[in-house]
This record gives structure tokens, sequence and C-alpha cells, in this order.
């Protein structure tokens, strides 16, 4: 076994390898940037590193860096983790140029599979079948759009490097393929350094389903069985499951010999993941799934295959690095059961999920039997915007796929959140989802139910605003009688007391609050029948009702409140609160979270149309477009492409039409 592994990678992963490693007896080394250094992570290793500043090209990237820790530290081996450098096939020459056991597949199997273009070519070679498409080098605009042509629409551009939804977009028709090539090169560009494309085919009704496959050294390839990732949003996965809905023992086979061969085909070691695209319009058949690309690393759903098989795949990781052979063959495994992972982001799904920042005041998770909970911070950490926003990944397992998703949701429903707002209230429903359940779905799902899965702009929750109030209220009233003991020179004035005191009927005194940043009135009612016991109500809530919320959050600046799987935070109002330099907010174009200005379409003086592009801000590693609220003209241009931009920060000014 191998004495020693640096992590280059960070988060949940990085938790999630230390954890086997330390079980194994294999000392663990993380680096770090700046923005981690009290990271989970950092704290759980035998010994953390920095490495550089926050942006992951200036750390998380640097080959040099990690080769440099890793030799002064004597490491036997380094785990890429996935993303980041885990794919680059230099970093794997890297670690084999200087005598580092690369806990992956060979550079030349990374480099094979590495390029969607070349992967396809190659594994046509072992009678594995592909999406009709174009494959080649030419990168044309004006050529690649008459491929589009001949292919017909709707085609998928992808790029050729990397994956994770990276440099992927959907075109439904001519008019719109220039502005997503020029987009998904350039997100390609700034993910994996490589702007190249290919266009393929659309499938119709398409199912995401990909096989586990694993081969040691010695020649021994196997699979683990397959999972099913077709519930996604923006072509990245949302949930997954093992095994897929509806896959018959004739398609599994098929699939998994596909796999095997394309394994093969690069003299493929360690673990890794081909993924097919299949035509699910008349169910799961052997001859409608085609190759996508291989992934030459673990998956972020390794979990659900895991839990099937009764497997540690980062164990098996480290015992094939360490050159021994796989302990089983194909007949000697079987799936048991049936498990769902959920990807708990830091987004909001009420605006468009945009990523969502900030520290976690509170963060719970349930246990369970069967629950499996992954993640890579705890309570007071800080989600920033320079990397992925998953805060977890919540895992359940059952003997039939009904009792996994019923167990998932109730999960869901029970995991505390306070700060950055999340998707977990989207997750339960989705898991709730009639046609999920039913097992009629495809990677069109979500776009489909949006409305119906709380993705759209919901009004104040009145109930969760009147706990806040009352919070607030409750906690202003403890600090002045806290402030009147404290004046010992001064007697006690029951005058000082807030509470609303009136010699004659049902008292009652407005409190004026912010509630999602939204100035709004509630009221504090007193009890007839109880002298001194009082309520808040606000809108339409009851305030003598039974109405609960799941938990209450106390922060310095206000109250997280959680009800229903979603966050209202209710803030003091201070009225000399007020935001000088934005209050225009008809004539401003802001940025909707933070990141980086990557493009400005326009300059002042241009005319501009309601919704036509202006500019683009780039934020956990995906693009957001920013458009013109109303017809107008340009009157500024207030942040220069490639500045680091707070959310809320005014980006572009307007005059609108008279």
């Amino acid at each position: 076994m191998l004495e020693s592994v640096l992590i280059a990678n960070r988060g949940e992963i990085a938790c999630r390898i230390i954890r086997t490693a330390q079980r194994l007896g294999i000392r663990t080394i993380a680096v770090y940037s700046e923005a981690d250094a009290n990271a989970l992570f950092v704290q759980m290793a035998d010994e953390a590193h920095l490495i550089g500043p926050a942006p992951a090209r200036e750390s998380y990237l640097k080959i040099d860096k990690i080769i440099e820790v890793a030799k002064r530290t004597k490491a036997a081996s380094i785990h890429p983790g996935y993303g980041f450098l885990s794919e680059r096939t230099e970093f794997a020459e890297a670690c084999a140029a200087n005598g580092i056991v690369f806990v992956g597949p060979p550079a030349s199997a990374i480099k094979a599979m590495g390029l969607k273009d070349a992967a396809k070519a190659l594994v046509q070679q072992a009678n594995v079948p592909v999406v009709p498409g174009y494959h080649g080098a030419k990168q044309d605009p004006d050529f690649l759009r008459q491929k589009a042509y001949e292919i017909g629409y709707p085609v998928l551009i992808k790029a050729v490097a990397g994956g994770g939804g990276k440099g992927m977009r959907r075109v439904e028709k001519a008019a719109d393929f220039d502005a997503a090539l020029e987009s998904a090169q350039r997100e390609a560009s700034s993910a994996f350094g490589d702007p190249r494309v290919l266009v393929e085919k659309y499938i119709l009704s398409p199912r995401h389903i990909e096989i586990q496959v694993f081969a040691d050294a010695h020649g021994n390839v196997v699979h683990f069985f397959e999972r099913d990732c077709s519930l996604q949003r923006r072509h990245q996965k949302v949930i997954e499951e093992a095994p897929a809905p509806g896959m018959t023992p004739e398609m599994r086979q098929a699939m998994g010999q596909a796999a095997v061969e394309a394994a093969r085909a690069v003299g493929y070691v360690g673990a890794g993941t081909v993924e097919f695209i299949a035509d699910g319009r008349e169910g799961l058949r052997p001859d409608r799934f085609y190759f996508m690309e291989m992934n030459t690393r673990l998956q972020v759903e390794h979990p659900v295959t895991e839990a099937i098989t009764g497997l540690d795949l980062v164990e098996l990781q480290f015992r094939v690095a360490s050159g021994e052979r796989l302990p089983f063959t194909q007949d000697d495994l079987s799936i048991d059961g049936h498990a769902v992972e959920a990807r708990l982001y830091a987004e909001d799904p009420e605006k468009e999920f945009l990523p969502s920042t900030g520290k976690l005041w509170a963060l719970e998770f349930p246990e369970g039997e069967g629950l499996r909970i992954d993640t890579g911070v705890e309570a007071g950490a800080e989600v920033t915007p320079y990397y992925d926003p998953m805060i977890a990944k919540i895992i359940a397992h059952a003997p039939t796929r009904e009792e996994a998703l019923e167990k998932l949701a109730r999960a869901l429903g029970a995991t505390i959140v306070a700060g950055p707002k999340t998707n977990v209230a989207f997750l339960k429903k989705l898991c709730e989802a009639e046609g999920f359940r039913a097992g009629q779905f495809d990677t069109g799902f979500i776009d489909r139910n949006l409305a119906g899965l709380g993705v759209a702009h919901q009004a104040l929750d009145d109930v969760a605003v009147s706990f806040g109030a009352a919070a607030l209220i409750s906690r202003e009233i403890d600090r002045l009688r806290m402030a009147e003991l404290q004046r010992s020179d001064e007697p006690s004035s029951p005058w000082a007391m807030p509470d609303g005191f009136q010699l004659l009927g049902l008292r009652s005194v407005g409190v004026s609050l912010r509630a999602e940043g939204e100035r709004v009135e509630a009221r504090e009612v007193f009890s007839e029948s109880y002298p001194g016991a009082s309520t808040v109500a606000f809108g339409s809530a009851d305030p003598w009702s039974d109405e609960q919320v799941d938990r209450e959050i106390e922060a310095p600046h206000g109250i997280y409140v959680l009800r229903n799987g979603r966050q209202t935070l209710v803030q003091p109002y201070d009225p000399f609160d007020v935001d000088l330099e934005h209050m225009d907010e008809g004539g401003s174009v802001k940025a909707p979270m933070h990141g980086k200005l990557i493009a400005v379409f326009v300059q002042p003086g241009d005319r501009v149309e309601k919704g036509q592009r202006l500019a683009i801000v780039e934020a956990m590693k995906m693009e957001h477009v920013l458009v013109a609220p109303a017809d107008g003209e340009v009157a500024e241009i207030a942040a220069e492409p490639g500045a680091q931009v707070a959310e809320g920060a005014r980006l572009i000014g307007l005059k609108a039409e008279e």
C-alpha cells in the first residue's frame, strides 16, 4: 500500500479521499488556496500547504506548485480527485517524471479520451456506437455552422476537452448558432484552456446513462453497472441514481460490454466512467444508445455505485495504484437495492439558479440507516465565488427505488442550511415529482417542469416574516433590558421598555423591517387575555395561529427563518441605510452575483432593445448573460472586462426611452 498521498483538490472530494486514506493508514497531505485556509479538508489532513491565491488558475491548476509540495513532503502519490487537474495529461506526466504515483489512469489513456473528437474516433474502431455529428479538427465558424445545418437542428455544441456541462450549448435554430458557438468556445477556453468544440445531433428524449468501469495494471477490466444521470439543468447533473430505471438485462449487458471495450481500447487502469446517451422515446433498447465521452477519473456521483455494490472506489483506486490486482471478476459483482444522490448547491432557484455566496450560519444534516452525507464545509464556513457551489451530496440507499426516493425526500426536508440560498426545496420537489417517480423522464424533465418545481420568483412567506419579526423584537427587548440593568446610576423605568404599552383597547404597534431586502411593515399585537403577552403578524398571517417554522437562526445582521425548505432573512429596518450610489434602479444593470466580468458587448451611446445581450459575468465556473431590462441607450460602462465584481455592483448605466 502507498505510504502517503497528496490530494490535489479541495472541498468534499478532498474530504472523501482523506477519510479512506486515513482508514488505510496512508499519510494525507492537503494543498490549499488562500480562500481555503480554514476549510474542512485542510483541518482533516495530516498536513496542509498553501499553494497560492484564491483563483484556481493561480493555485489548484498550478502543476509546478503542486509537484513542488509533493517533492518537499516526500509524497508517494498524488490523488487528483475530479475537476481541476484530474484529466490533464501533463499533470499525470509530471507525476511520472518526478517518481510520484498518479492515482489514476496512465497519461496515454487520459490523452486518448481527453478530447471528445479523438475519443469518438477511437471507440468507433472498437465497434462502440457514437452520436452522429462533426468530430473533426476544423473550427472555422462558417464551416461549423454549415455542419450544423447538414446534421439538422437541434444540435449540441460541446467542448472537446473537459466535462461537467462546461462549454456545452443546445441550439434549436440556425439564427442562434453563432452566439451559442462563441459562448461555448469562451467557456471552454476559460474552464479547460482549449476552445475547440464538436457539433452533434441532439438526441430527442435523451437519457444520460453511464457505466462505471475499473481496471488494474494486469489486464483485468470490469464494470460496476450503470448510473442514470438524466435529471440535469444546463447540462449539469442534479440527481443521479443506480441502477437506471427501466434498464433491461439485455441493455445492461450491451452497454457494459461497450464500456469495457472502450476502456480496453486505451489500456485503461483505475476508475473511469463511460458516458452514453440513450434514445428513450420507446424505452431503453440495446440498439439505441451512443457513446458520448469517457471521464478518466472518479465521478461526483460515485457514491450511488458504492451503495449498490458495497465497494469503496477510492480504496480500490489506491490498491490498483499500488500494483494490486482487482479482487473479483465480473461474475462476482451484483446489485444490492437502489441508491439516489442529490447535489445540494448554494444557488437560488427563485432567481434562475444564480450562485449564492456567504457565510453558512447553520448547516445540519439528518442521520439514519441508508443515509450518507459527503460534504466539504461545516457551519461557520464561507461559500466563495471562486469554486463550484456544491455544499454537499446527500445519498439514500434502500431495497427499492420508491423507498430510496422517499428516504432522500425526508432527508432533504430535514436538512438545515442558513446563509447562502440553496436548492434544497427544489431537490425535495424533484424527488416527489410524479413523472420522475414513475420513471417517465429524460434530460429535459427539469426544464419542462420548472413551474411545478418552485423555480420562479415567489412572494414573501408571511408566516416566516412574522416569526422573524418576533425574534428580532425579542432580541431588541433583551438588549434594552441588559442596557437598563447596566445603568445602575439611573432608576429602572417602565417607559423605556419597547412593549407598546397603552391604557385602552387591543394594543398593536407597527414594526418596520427588511425581509429579503424588501422594506415591509409588520405589526406587534398584544393579548387582551394575558397582560404582557404579544405576537407579531405580517401580511395575511394569523397572529394567533399555530403555524410553525423549521428553524430560526440568529446572525448579527438579522434572523434567518427556515420554513418548507425556503429561507427568509428578516432584518431591522434602518432608515439611514440608503444606497445613494445605486438609487436609480431603473437605469442600472447590476452584477447578479459575485464573479468576474468577462465580456461587455455595448459601449456608451449604443441603442439597445429589451432582452439584448449586454455583458457576461462568470461565477463558480459558469457564464451568466446580462440583458437589457428595457429599450434605451447605454449611458455608462461602470466596469471593465476582467474585473472582479461584487453582487449588486453597478455594471452598466442605461437611459430609458422617453
